[in-house]
């Protein structure tokens, strides 16, 4: 069965946030991460990293002092 609905597009204001393993990053970055094991990275609609934190609600605060409606992705 198919069914056809509005899909409202993705505003371009949203930005997605997701946890990152420290060990993951390039290594330049890793040197930075003070010993944290996971940060959490503020992604454009894109995908481009706009920043990385160390906490998931001061990425949320972040996005959110610089106009964008943060929502996290698994």
């Amino acid at each position: 069965m198919q069914t056809d609905f509005d899909a409202h597009p993705i505003d371009e204001r949203t930005v997605y946030v997701r946890e990152v393993a420290v060990s993951d990053l390039p290594e330049e970055v890793q040197d930075q991460a003070e010993g944290a094991e996971t940060l959490f990275a503020v992604h454009a609609v894109d995908g481009e990293r706009l920043a990385l934190v160390k906490e998931r609600k001061l990425a949320f605060v972040l996005a959110r002092q610089n106009n964008y409606a943060p929502v996290t992705v698994h």
